[in-house]
């Protein structure tokens, strides 16, 4: 079949080596964990505990608050200690249940309830994922349900499983689709019975190639699954771009591949699904890609939910001047250890220092270059320029701003070092907010 890829995007150097041959490890309990309930898309969870009372491991702490919403779970035996607030990675406070975990504990995650999921239909499939609180574990913490829900409003005739992970660094998916084949298949098959999908397409960037490999052995013949290589650049892993790529179908400005009858997977979602889902136990630890030259020991860990950012580095940093929640073309560089991991944290990058050229920066100089590294053909000059001029409007209509999904790559070709993708962030927030006033 050949390589698959799209046009344009960059190939920055993926720093992959020093994690990807390194079997996931368990990273220690910190003394105390604080569980977001904001740490997903949508409205925060609503907190079923109370101060003082004592938890199981897996078991339900937070409950849905609405369909946009999803449960939370407690990562460890122990004892809620406050409901407070914590910081999330952009600097803000938000609602977390505390809990000491109890030092004489195994640890060990029960069945909390045995599910029948070989035969689930399609809203019962919709309920538990809400339940069990599978969010997109690819980094955007979407939840799945509502995901999955799209199927009720047309047929989704195809299956993506997103196994690219393009981002520089970032190992922990490749990891979780070697040593966790069989919970990514069982996640496939569940999925693919529910939809209803005919199709089902399994693609691996070609710097993974063994994690392709063990996933179509895993699966065994007759599945009908298409297992599709894909050339290794960036941004490959977006949706948008996957749909493309793998389907030759472009996605009209504002709609989403549910549009167009199609439901993309993160692997290690599909690895959690199926893991979980059938013992009704909730997520409490997810892979996280620990690396960067202030990592003493770099390598994908199974990292407890409201884990502090600080705990992590004590454990495994070396002083660094810049940590990076997730990887370093669409993660957030944190300022305090107070920040804890949340489902959508895929790594955490210690540097001793920036990692590119100081300064700037400099006035637009109309190279073009940021034309021609723009995945979704956008005018990423013309709309930084609008953005500093705070023309919100013509950025929203004319110049198509909500369709960026804020990937770095103009950034990333900049010669004058303009901080484009902040400055999309910023227009959006102005613009959402104009809109909900």
């Amino acid at each position: 079949m050949g390589l698959r890829t799209f046009s344009k995007g960059v190939h920055p150097p993926t720093f992959k080596d020093l994690t990807r041959s390194s079997p996931i490890r368990r990273l220690g309990f910190a003394p105390l964990l604080a569980v977001s309930l904001a740490g997903h898309l949508g409205r925060p969870s609503r907190p079923m505990v109370r101060i003082g009372e004592e938890v199981e491991r897996g078991q339900k702490i937070a409950e849905a608050d609405g369909f946009l919403s999803v449960a939370q779970h407690a990562p460890a035996s122990g004892q809620v200690t406050k409901i407070d607030q914590v910081l999330d990675a952009q600097g803000h406070w938000q609602p977390a249940v505390f809990i000491e975990p109890f030092a004489a504990s195994q640890q060990i995650l029960p069945v909390h309830q045995l599910v029948d999921s070989q035969h689930l239909d399609l809203e019962q499939l919709i309920h538990w994922s809400q339940e069990i609180g599978m969010v997109g574990l690819g980094g955007a913490a979407f939840p799945t349900h509502v995901k999955i829900a799209s199927a009720r409003e047309g047929a989704i005739h195809s299956l993506i499983v997103n196994g690219a992970e393009c981002e520089p660094y970032l190992s922990a998916d490749h990891r979780v689709m070697l040593e966790q084949s069989a919970d990514v298949v069982a996640g496939i098959r569940l999925l693919q019975r529910c939809l209803g999908a005919q199709r089902v397409l399994v693609a691996v960037e070609d710097n993974k190639s063994d994690a392709l490999a063990q996933l179509r052995q895993t699966a065994g013949e007759g599945t009908g699954w298409e297992w599709v290589p894909l050339k290794t650049k960036y941004p490959q892993g977006a949706e948008k771009l996957l749909v493309r790529v793998l389907l030759g179908q472009d996605l009209p400005s504002g709609f989403l591949p549910k549009d167009l009858g199609v439901l993309v997977a993160n692997v290690t979602t599909l690895a959690e699904m199926g893991l979980l889902l059938p013992i009704g136990a909730g997520i409490v630890e997810r892979v996280v890609t620990v690396a960067g030259d202030a990592c003493l020991n770099p390598g994908n860990y199974l990292v407890p939910l409201g884990t502090p950012l600080g705990y992590i580095l004590d454990q495994l940093g070396e002083k660094p001047e810049l940590v990076v929640l997730g990887g370093p073309m669409m993660g957030r560089p944190v300022a305090s250890g107070q920040t804890v991991t949340t489902k959508g944290v895929t790594g955490i990058l210690m540097f001793k220092g920036l990692q590119r050229p100081t300064g700037g920066p400099d006035p637009c100089i109309s190279c073009g270059k940021c034309l021609s590294a723009c995945p979704l053909d956008l005018n990423p000059s013309r709309l930084g320029k609008l953005a500093q001029a705070g023309a919100w409007a013509e950025m929203q209509g004319k110049q198509h701003l909500f369709d960026c999904f804020e990937c770095g790559a103009c950034a990333y070709v900049c010669p004058s070092r303009i901080p484009l993708p902040q400055l999309f962030r910023a227009a959006k927030a102005a613009l959402r907010k104009e809109n909900a006033s």
